[in-house]
C-alpha cells in the first residue's frame, strides 16, 4: 500500500489500483503503430483474450501481424467493420480493442473456414469438445458466453449459427458479421495472425464476473403482410412477392416509388418474419438490376413477411440500457450493431443522441452486416453482452 503523510495530518492509506473488468482502447486507423498504442493503453495486464474491430480504411493484415507480435501469448480475434462504436458512440476510421484480463476471464477460440460448405457433425464435435474442456479447466468461472465473428459477405451466417448453437448447450451466443463500410466488397476475419474470408471465429468465454447476453430492436410489426412467391435462397434474392416483381410490390405495400427505393427506405420500412413466437428482421440490402430484392439474411419461397414500423430509436435504446442496468450498471457492453441502425440514425439526424446513450452505458464494438443471437442470424438489431463488476 502507498501512504501519503502531511505534517500534522494523520496518515491516509491509498486504495490499491484495481484494473477495469475489461480493458478498452481505440486509436485512429492511420496511427503509425496502432497496436503499439493499444499496448500502451492496456499496460502490462495479462490478457486471456483480445478482440479487435478494425476500420476498413486500415491495412487489416498489417494490423493483425502487429497484434500477434505485441500480444504473443493472447488469443486475438478480429474483423473488419461497417463502422466502429467507441468512446463517443458511433465512430469512423478507428481501431477498437477490448482486452479481457486473464484474472477474470478464460477463453478458447476456433477458426472455422469454408463456412459456405460446412460439415456440420465435425464442427459440432469440435465446438462441444472445446466447451467441455474450457468448463472443466475453469470450474470457478460459472458465467460465460460465446462470441461469433463471421465474414459478412459469405451469405453463410444462417447455417453456421444454427449448426453451432446446439453444441453450446447453455452457453448463450451472440455475434456480428464483418463489414466493409457501405461498400460491400471486401470483408475479413482473423484469428491469431491468420486472416481469412468465407470464415468465422468463434470464441468461448468463461468469466468470474456476471454477464448477460442480449438482443434488441426498435421495430413493431404492422398488419401489412406479403408472401415470397419466388426466390433464390442461396443468393438471398427474392424475385417475386405476391406473384409480382419483388421491388415493385414491396414499394407498393410501403407506399413508395419503386424507382426511389434506397437504404433509408429499407431501414425505415423493414420486414420481419415470425420465428418461434417472436418476430425477427429480414433486412433488405438492395434492389438489383433485375428489380429483385437482395436480403442480408436467409429468405425462401412461402415465407410470410410483415412490414414493421420503427419506434423512437433513442428512447428505445435508453430504455433497454436501463433494463440492463436494473441491478447494476454494466462495466462494459460489447455490442454488435447493424449498419441499418446506423444508416437510419444518420438519415433521421439522431446519430449524436444515439451515440450519447451508447457512450453513457460504455457500449463498445462495431457496426455489422448482420447479427447473431443463439441459433439465428438477424438484422437491424444490436446483439451483445453486458459485463458487470460483481462476481457471479
Amino acid at each position: 500500500m502507498n501512504k501519503t503523510v502531511d505534517a500534522g495530518q494523520p496518515a491516509v492509506t491509498a486504495a490499491p489500483l484495481v484494473p477495469p473488468v475489461v480493458l478498452t482502447g481505440q486509436v485512429s486507423w492511420d496511427t503509425p503503430s496502432p497496436i503499439g498504442q493499444i499496448k500502451q493503453i492496456f499496460g502490462d495486464e495479462p490478457l486471456g483474450f483480445l478482440s479487435l474491430f478494425v476500420s476498413p480504411k486500415a491495412d487489416f493484415a498489417r494490423i493483425i501481424a502487429e497484434a500477434g507480435t505485441l500480444f504473443p501469448d493472447t488469443d486475438i480475434a478480429a474483423c473488419t467493420t461497417a463502422g466502429e462504436i467507441g468512446d463517443d458512440g458511433y465512430e469512423e476510421g478507428q481501431i477498437i480493442a477490448l482486452g479481457f484480463p486473464s484474472s477474470g476471464f478464460a477463453s478458447t477460440s476456433l477458426l472455422i473456414e469454408n463456412i459456405d460448405d460446412l460439415a456440420p457433425l465435425p464442427l459440432i464435435d469440435r465446438v462441444t469438445l472445446e466447451r467441455v474442456k474450457l468448463q472443466e479447466h475453469h470450474p470457478e468461472m460459472i458465467s460465460g458466453f460465446a462470441f461469433l465473428l463471421v465474414d459478412g459477405l459469405s451469405r453463410a451466417e444462417d447455417g453456421l449459427s444454427a449448426t453451432i448453437s446446439p453444441a453450446l448447450r447453455d452457453m448463450p451466443m451472440f455475434g456480428g458479421s464483418a463489414g466493409d463500410g457501405t461498400d460491400f466488397e471486401d470483408t475479413s476475419v482473423a484469428l491469431n495472425g491468420t486472416v481469412a474470408q468465407n470464415a468465422a471465429v468463434l470464441t468461448l468465454v468463461r468469466s468470474r464476473y456476471r454477464t448477460k447476453v442480449f438482443s434488441l430492436d426498435h421495430l413493431v410489426p404492422s398488419d401489412r403482410q406479403m408472401v415470397v412467391t419466388g426466390a433464390d435462397p442461396g443468393r438471398r434474392i427474392v424475385k417475386t412477392i405476391n406473384a409480382e416483381p419483388a421491388a415493385r410490390e414491396y414499394a407498393r405495400i410501403v407506399g413508395k416509388d419503386p424507382e426511389q427505393l434506397d437504404r433509408l427506405t429499407f431501414a425505415s420500412h423493414p420486414v420481419v418474419v415470425r420465428i418461434g413466437g417472436a418476430h425477427h428482421v429480414r433486412a433488405i440490402q438492395q434492389v438489383n438490376s433485375a428489380g429483385e430484392l437482395v436480403f442480408f439474411s436467409a429468405i425462401d419461397e412461402g415465407m410470410v413477411l410483415t412490414v414493421a414500423a420503427p419506434q423512437d430509436m433513442v428512447d428505445h435504446l435508453r430504455s433497454k440500457m436501463l433494463g440492463l442496468s436494473a441491478h447494476q450498471k454494466p462495466s462494459v457492453i460489447l455490442g454488435c450493431d447493424c449498419i441499418l441502425r446506423r444508416i437510419e440514425a444518420e438519415q433521421r439526424q439522431i446519430s449524436r443522441e444515439l451515440s450519447d446513450v451508447m457512450s453513457s452505458y460504455h457500449v463498445t464494438g462495431f457496426s455489422t452486416y448482420g447479427e447473431q443471437i443463439g441459433a439465428l442470424h438477424v438484422n437491424h438489431t444490436m446483439t451483445g453482452v453486458a459485463i458487470y463488476e460483481e462476481e457471479d
